[in-house]
């Protein structure tokens, strides 16, 4: 019997690269993966999970929120952010962050097409256990906010009524 197959012999196995008092018959586990790792940090589900508890629940809401969560799944973007129309947190738009420029590019819904960090008044962050939005102290930007609001001046008023033909004054 050589050295490293006497038992408890604490030994290194360097033909097979194992312990030589390990058994040798444990099968790799093959099963489902329990754990997912996250990829780059993506808020995906927490955004998922808004969208659905919060900002577009019910069934009146169902077709917005169906095509939203569809763009959602088309898009190859890490980090979505919900513009609100106001503090009222009522949903306007989805955009995605790219963490290069800190410039935000919508991807459904309305809004301005593309929103600078100059354009941002409040930043907000989803809670899951009470299924609403907290606004949070925040100036910049960052991966760990879910939603935001822009200036009261930045949304297109309605547009304006042209005088009908021939309603002038007379002369």
């Amino acid at each position: 019997m050589s050295p490293s197959r006497l038992p408890g012999s604490r030994e290194r196995d360097w033909e097979n690269g194992s312990n030589a008092s390990s058994p040798a018959s444990v099968p790799e586990y093959t099963g489902p993966r329990l754990y997912k790792e996250p990829s780059a940090k993506s808020n995906k589900f927490i955004i998922h999970n808004a969208l659905s508890h919060c900002c577009l629940a019910g069934k009146v809401n169902e077709p917005q929120k169906n095509r939203i969560l569809e763009e959602i799944e088309k898009s190859k973007a890490n980090h979505f952010l919900i513009l609100f129309r106001d503090s009222s947190c009522q949903f306007r738009a989805l955009y995605t962050l790219s963490g290069e420029t800190e410039e935000l590019s919508r991807l459904a819904g309305y809004g301005p097409r593309t929103v600078t960090p100059a354009m941002v008044e409040g930043i907000y962050k989803y809670n899951s256990d009470r299924k609403r939005f907290t606004q949070i102290p925040a100036k910049t930007m960052s991966m760990s906010v879910d939603a935001f609001t822009i200036q009261g001046h930045l949304w297109q008023s309605k547009k304006p009524t042209t005088p009908k033909k021939g309603g002038g004054t007379p002369k």
